[in-house]
């Protein structure tokens, strides 16, 4: 396994890959305060750990239905105006939140209703962001670009969360809405400088063909199969634990929202160290590191689950972040390298599916926090991680020289 510095950064050296960057930076630092806000306004209003897992996971219905239909929209049409038509709806739905706060009208079912509207939109942007990278960048820096692009995401990951709670816990939530709109248009009006994406050959059949058509290329191949499989695992079983991070700063350390932003913050920052690893990783063991990732959060839930000192908590934040870079970036570069660019849409697609798969963890975990507490919930999780890692190891053969 091969690691290389001078690697590490040579896709920002592309002019159209700068801009995408820049503009992806600021819109996932509007995700990641937007997470920190609306899981501690769901527990303020609320305090019932149940709801704020609905509220979660409420983006996923529609991710889970829409997802490969999105991915079959963007192989079909311009890239760059899915991705700005969705983040103006982003932009639409974070207004509404705050119109609603200022008027003191904001209830829980707002908060449930713009999660849902919210995932229908990012069955659109996700799908087509992520394959329009390999159009901004050369062929050999296409697993590049997307290490990076996880390490853009990663990094608003450590510094968003701690910015949106310090802003909640000073100014209020009404602020901290106001600033996460502001960050989505800016992104929005920066993306109107890249390149309009389009097929040449568009496919005359019809949409459900389509989406047929991608599914049964996903599933003939085993190492995309195998790839979507790691994925579906880590958002099932790791991703619910940020959702839940409220809950875990009030029951085990009785501490509220700037404590949420620091741990989400501080995830982020392993985060960041291990996407720009896996950026400057040389081809050869990448798909045994992924599965080693998955490893790796399953052993630091079971330390969270466990812990009882709030700085030692800190730490086994930064090793669940290395763990989950291996999802943010390593993942999804290894199913771009491996896809045929007339399908990547799709297989994006239904990668994002995974996503809406999320309420089958954090419900039940959340579920289980509140009949026999959140550091047992969290134990629970953590064993069935690392034993699905190790059942991910021994059939590794598919992707295991990636």
């Amino acid at each position: 396994m091969k690691f290389s510095l001078s690697n590490t950064f040579i896709s920002l050296k592309e002019k159209k890959y700068r801009t995408y960057f820049i503009a992806l930076v600021l819109m996932m630092a509007a995700v990641n305060m937007q997470m920190v806000a609306r899981s501690q306004l769901t527990y303020d209003i609320t305090g019932s750990p149940l709801y704020v897992g609905v509220v979660g996971a409420g983006f996923a219905p529609p991710i889970l239905l829409l997802a490969i239909f999105g991915g079959s929209v963007s192989d079909q049409f311009n890239k760059k105006h899915i991705l700005q038509i969705s983040q103006l709806g982003m932009i639409i739905l974070c207004a509404i939140i705050a119109i609603s706060i200022f008027l003191d009208v904001l209830t829980v079912f707002h908060l449930i209703l713009a999660a849902f509207l919210q995932g229908f939109l990012w069955a659109f942007l996700v799908p087509a962001r992520q394959s329009l990278i390999p159009e901004l960048v050369k062929k050999d820096l296409i697993v590049n670009a997307i290490a990076l692009n996880g390490s853009g995401m990663a990094l608003m990951t450590f510094l968003a969360p701690g910015l949106g709670g310090y802003l909640y816990a000073e100014l209020g939530p009404l602020i901290v809405y106001v600033t996460i709109m502001s960050l989505f248009l800016i992104s929005c009006l920066i993306n109107q400088s890249l390149p309009s994406v389009t097929p040449v050959n568009r496919k005359k059949e019809s949409r459900i063909a389509q989406m047929k058509e991608g599914i049964k290329y996903v599933f003939h191949d085993n190492a995309l199969r195998l790839l979507i499989l790691i994925a579906l695992v880590t958002t099932l079983l790791s991703m619910p634990v940020r959702t839940l991070m409220p809950v875990i700063m009030d029951e085990i350390f009785s501490k509220g929202a700037d404590a949420v932003g620091l741990m989400l913050s501080t995830i982020g920052l392993g985060t960041v160290l291990g996407s720009l690893f896996f950026a400057g990783l040389s081809k050869g063991k990448r798909g045994t590191t992924l599965i080693a990732t998955l490893s790796i959060s399953g052993i630091s839930i079971l330390l969270l689950s466990i812990s009882q000192y709030f700085w030692l908590t800190i730490i086994i934040m930064i090793l669940m972040g290395i763990g989950d870079a291996g999802r943010r970036s390593l993942n999804v570069a290894l199913l771009m390298q491996k896809s045929k660019p007339e399908f990547r849409g799709r297989v994006n697609g239904i990668y994002t599916m995974n996503f809406g798969f999320i309420p089958l963890g954090a419900i039940p975990i959340a579920s289980l926090a509140s009949f026999m507490g959140i550091a047992n919930s969290l134990m629970i999780t953590s064993i069935l991680l690392i034993f699905i890692s190790i059942i991910f190891f021994i059939l590794r053969k598919p992707i295991k020289n990636l």
